[in-house]
């Protein structure tokens, strides 16, 4: 079972060793979505299956999809948000607008 991370109260990051990144989009239709996170997930295993076989085009066009199906979702590129919110991905939660929100959840430790 995929672990749960958590996401900040406005639904743009999710955190990941107290690292913001962005969340998908919420707004893309359930059919949209479930079919891009299967693309992302065929894309993941053709990464791996490229790996094992050590053919580094078939890797380099894989990692391509999985770049391709996160965008589409929102968790790469232009920010999905329209009111002008700086874009904070990458950033340390402790070191943005989440600052306190974030050590309310973390319990004032980093996850």
């Amino acid at each position: 079972m995929a672990k749960s991370y958590p996401v900040t109260p406005d639904g743009r990051y999710f955190v990941v060793r107290g690292r913001l990144w962005h969340a998908s989009n919420p707004t893309l239709p359930a059919p949209e979505r479930e079919s891009l996170v299967a693309e992302l997930m065929d894309a993941r295993r053709a990464v791996g299956a490229a790996r094992r076989t050590g053919d580094a085009a078939a890797e380099t066009a894989a990692r391509s999809a999985v770049d391709a199906a996160k965008r589409a979702l929102g968790e790469r590129g232009a920010v999905w948000w329209r009111d002008g919110a700086p874009d904070l991905n990458r950033h340390m939660a402790r070191n943005t607008c989440y600052v306190d929100w974030f050590a309310e959840i973390a319990g004032g430790a980093e996850e």
